[in-house]
């Protein structure tokens, strides 16, 4: 089975772009070789520009805080483990207190560091960071593995917090939904929603079937149109049904 998750506002997409890049930062940094580790730089420089936004910060609080209210008011439903519901406010608990105590921008620390900079400007030109243009960078490309990667690891620790609360929220945000079964007749799908709104939407379905879904949303109606895997023209319209799951998430 395949998954896809179609955010239907700003902040949710924001979340899910730093997630995708959190991910691949841990996978490239993770590995030994010079070209994984330029790469895990270059993700770094993309979480940088992401999780400025001057609004993030704050808005990461007051979900985390609202999520807390919410959970804590389970306390003593007989259909709740206490143990568990103990864990996530303490885990939330943890994720609100770290992202507090972060101080001025995000990434600051980067932008202060002439050396990162210097990379940063030349990576926006295509094989601008050859070693005739950057030798400092081409040096330490060729330094330890175990160096690199904690260097790595150094840049990106103040902006932990940040990927410590998403993963949260996104996880509530996933687990908040229930899973309906459907069928998309032609390719074609079609509910209405009667003001009902979502957050994020989660199609999953089976890996064989030969197309992808595309979504339109919003509180009134919802499409979804599967069009052909075709990676060599235009993409058409799935002419066959398609069963699926569908989710509806919303915190």
């Amino acid at each position: 089975m395949i998954s896809y998750d179609f955010p239907l506002n700003e902040r949710i997409r924001t979340l899910l772009r730093l997630e995708d890049l959190y991910a691949r930062m841990a996978y490239f940094s993770e590995k030994a070789s010079a070209a994984d580790h330029h790469a895990a730089l270059s993700v770094l420089f993309d979480i940088m520009e992401v999780a400025s936004r001057a609004d993030l910060k704050s808005d990461l609080l007051q979900e985390l805080e609202r999520q807390k209210r919410q959970l804590a008011s389970l306390h003593n439903n007989p259909g709740i483990s206490e143990e568990a519901l103990n864990a996530v406010l303490d885990e939330i608990e943890t994720a609100s207190d770290s992202l507090f105590n972060l101080n001025g921008k995000i990434g600051q620390h980067l932008r202060d560091n002439e050396w990162l900079m210097g990379i940063k400007q030349r990576a926006c030109i295509p094989g601008g960071t050859c070693e005739f243009d950057l030798p400092s960078y081409h040096y330490w490309l060729h330094q330890d593995a175990t160096l690199r990667r904690n260097y790595l690891n150094a840049w990106l620790a103040p902006m932990l917090p940040i990927c410590n609360a998403l993963d949260i929220i996104l996880k509530l945000l996933r687990e908040s939904g229930k899973v309906h079964n459907f069928i998309a007749h032609q390719g074609s799908f079609q509910q209405m929603q009667g003001g009902r709104v979502a957050q994020l939407l989660r199609i999953t379905m089976d890996t064989s079937l030969l197309c992808i879904p595309e979504v339109s949303a919003n509180k009134y109606v919802l499409n979804i149109r599967f069009v052909t895997a075709n990676y060599a023209s235009k993409s058409t319209v799935y002419d066959q049904d398609v069963a699926f799951n569908l989710t509806f998430c919303a915190l």
